[in-house]
C-alpha cells in the first residue's frame, strides 16, 4: 500500500524532532534544547484518519556549509527531501526569520517539491503576528503550529495529505482530529507506558521470527556507521572521522538474500567518567534500550586499538540482557601479522567469557568479510530463538549425568530427573529434580556445554535453571 512521504526540514533548534515525535505519536527522537542533536535521517510511521504517512526527521539544514559535519548532514536532509511527497520547512516564530531560513527556502523552491511552511513554537501568539514576516519566504501561506503543544499540527498535516484523494482527508479529518490530539497528549503524559506500548505493538510474535533486530554496538569511532552503510550499500547515515558522530539509535530496515532485518545503528558507548553532556547521558540510554529491544547484537572492536576495559562492560551488559552475539574486529586490513597476534591474544585474555560467539574480522570501509558476518548473525538469531524438545533435552542430561554426575554434598548427591525449555532468546533450561540446590557453578558450566553442543547453540548465551521437588511429608512429619 503506498505511503506517502513527509519530510521536516529546517534549520537547527527549530523543533523537528519535537515535531517528528508528535506525528509519530512516541518518543523516537532525543529531544533537547540544544542545536544540532539530530544528525542522520529518522524515519517513523504516522497516522491520520484513513492516511498512513512516514515521517523523516531531519538534522540541522545548513546548503552553504563546506566542510565538516554540516556538509553530512545537508547531504542526508537533500536525500530526504528528494524522496519526499511533501516537505514541511520549520521555522522558529519566535526567534523570527534570517538568513538560513532563506537559504533553505531557495534550495526548496528549486527542487520543485510540494512544500509547507509551518511556523512553529507560536503558542500564545496571535495568528497574524506569528506568520506575517514569513510570507516573505515565497511558500505560500505559513501555518502557525506548536509541537510541543499540538497546536495547528492536525491542520498542518491534513494540508499536507490533501493531494491523496482531492480532500477526502480534509472530510474524514474532523472526526479523528480530536482522538488523534488526545491520544497524542495521553502517550507525552505517560512516558514510562509510551516506551512499552511501543514495543509490544512492533514486537510481535511473526515479526520475531521473520525479521532480524540487529544493533551494531561498541565504542565510538570504531565503524558502526561505516558497516550501516556497506550493508544497506548507500550513505544511510553519516560517518564521520569524528567520535559521537551518531548520537540517536537509528532503525534501518532492509532485506539481504531473502532475510527481511531492522539495523540499528547507536551511539558510541563510552566509560562512565567521560560522559558529562546530558545529551550524550540520553545517547547512552537509547543504546542501552536497543540492545535489550533487539535479537542480535554485533559488537564492534577496533583492530588499531587495544581492547579496553570499556569493550568488556558493553560485552557483559550484553550477556546480562541475554542477547545473540556476533563479534566484529573492525579495520583488520592493513595490519602485519604482529599486530594481529597481539589483538587476538588480547581479546583470547580480556573477553574469553564470550567464547559462545562467533568473531570476525572485517573491514567494514572496503567490505571485507561482510558476508562471513552476516551468516554469523543468521545462525546467532535462529540459535537464539531455537526449539528444544524436552524428550531430546532429557535424554542429553540424563547422558551428561551418566557421564560426569554432580558432585556430593554431604551424604547425598543432587538427582536430575528431566529438562524442558522455559523460554527463548535466550534460551532457558530447567532441570527438574532433587537437591539441586547443590549444584556447584563448574557442574553448570558442564551442562552448559554439553547442552550447547548437542543442539549447535552457537552465538546465543544458554542459561540453565535448577527446580528442585519438595517432600510432601516434610510438612507431615513437623505435626
Amino acid at each position: 500500500m503506498f505511503k506517502p512521504v513527509v519530510a521536516l526540514v529546517g534549520r537547527a533548534n527549530v523543533g523537528k524532532s519535537t515535531l517528528f515525535n508528535r506525528l509519530t505519536r512516541s518518543r523516537a527522537a532525543l529531544v533537547a534544547d540544544f542545536a544540532g542533536l539530530t544528525r542522520d535521517r529518522h524515519y517513523g510511521e504516522g497516522r491520520l484518519g484513513n492516511h498512513a504517512y512516514l515521517v523523516v526527521d531531519t538534522g540541522g539544514f545548513e546548503p552553504i556549509a563546506k566542510e565538516g559535519i554540516m556538509v553530512e548532514m545537508a547531504r542526508q536532509t537533500e536525500q530526504a527531501i528528494a524522496e519526499a511527497d511533501v516537505v514541511i520547512f520549520l521555522v522558529d516564530a519566535r526567534a523570527g526569520i534570517n538568513a538560513h531560513d532563506h537559504e533553505i527556502a531557495r534550495l526548496l523552491r528549486r527542487a520543485g517539491q510540494r512544500v509547507l511552511l509551518a511556523v512553529n513554537k507560536a503558542e500564545g501568539m496571535k495568528h497574524g503576528s506569528a506568520a506575517a514576516e514569513f510570507y516573505e519566504l515565497g511558500l505560500g501561506e505559513p501555518y502557525p503550529i506548536s509541537a510541543s503543544h499540538g497546536d495547528g499540527v492536525v491542520d498542518l498535516i491534513d494540508n499536507a495529505l490533501s493531494f491523496l484523494d482531492d480532500g477526502v482527508a480534509g472530510q474524514e479529518s474532523g472526526q479523528e482530529a480530536s482522538d488523534w490530539t488526545s491520544e497524542a497528549d495521553e502517550k507525552e503524559i505517560n512516558g514510562v507506558d509510551v516506551v512499552v506500548e511501543d514495543v509490544a505493538e512492533s514486537g510481535t510474535e511473526k515479526d520475531k521470527y521473520h525479521r532480524i533486530k540487529l544493533a551494531i554496538v561498541g565504542r565510538p569511532n570504531v565503524g558502526k556507521s561505516t558497516l550501516i552503510n556497506t550493508l544497506i550499500g548507500e550513505e544511510r547515515v553519516i560517518a564521520f572521522d569524528l567520535p559521537g558522530t551518531t548520537r540517536d539509535a537509528i532503525e534501518i530496515e532492509f532485506e539481504k538474500d531473502g532475510t527481511a532485518y531492522t539495523l540499528i545503528d547507536t551511539a558510541g558507548l563510552r566509560r562512565r567518567g567521560k560522559v558529562f553532556q546530558a545529551v550524550e547521558k540520553f545517547s547512552v540510554i537509547k543504546t542501552l534500550q536497543a540492545i535489550e529491544a533487539c535479537n542480535v547484537v554485533v559488537l564492534m572492536l577496533d583492530a588499531h586499538t587495544e581492547i579496553s576495559d570499556q569493550d568488556a562492560h558493553i560485552a557483559g551488559f550484553i550477556l546480562e540482557t541475554g542477547r545473540a552475539l556476533v563479534i566484529a574486529i573492525n579495520k583488520w586490513d592493513g595490519l602485519d601479522d604482529h599486530a594481529r597476534d597481539r589483538i587476538k591474544r588480547d581479546f583470547e585474555r580480556k573477553l574469553r567469557f564470550l567464547s559462545f560467539a562467533k568473531v570476525h574480522t572485517i573491514s567494514a570501509l572496503k567490505g571485507r568479510g561482510i558476508q562471513p558476518l552476516i551468516k554469523s548473525v543468521k545462525q546467532a538469531h535462529a540459535a537464539a530463538f531455537a526449539k528444544l524438545p524436552t524428550p531430546r533435552l532429557t535424554r542429553v542430561l540424563h547422558a551428561a549425568v551418566e557421564q560426569q554426575p554432580p558432585p556430593r554434598k554431604g551424604i547425598f548427591r543432587p538427582k536430575m530427573r528431566y529438562a524442558h525449555q522455559g523460554g527463548q532468546n535466550p534460551p532457558l533450561i530447567i532441570v527438574h529434580g532433587n537437591a539441586l540446590d547443590a549444584i556447584p557453578d563448574s557442574y553448570r558450566r558442564y551442562l552448559e556445554t554439553r547442552f550447547r553442543t548437542e543442539f549447535k547453540l552457537e552465538g546465543t548465551p544458554l542459561r540453565i535453571e535448577f527446580k528442585s521437588s519438595q517432600n510432601p511429608y516434610i510438612q507431615q512429619g513437623a505435626k
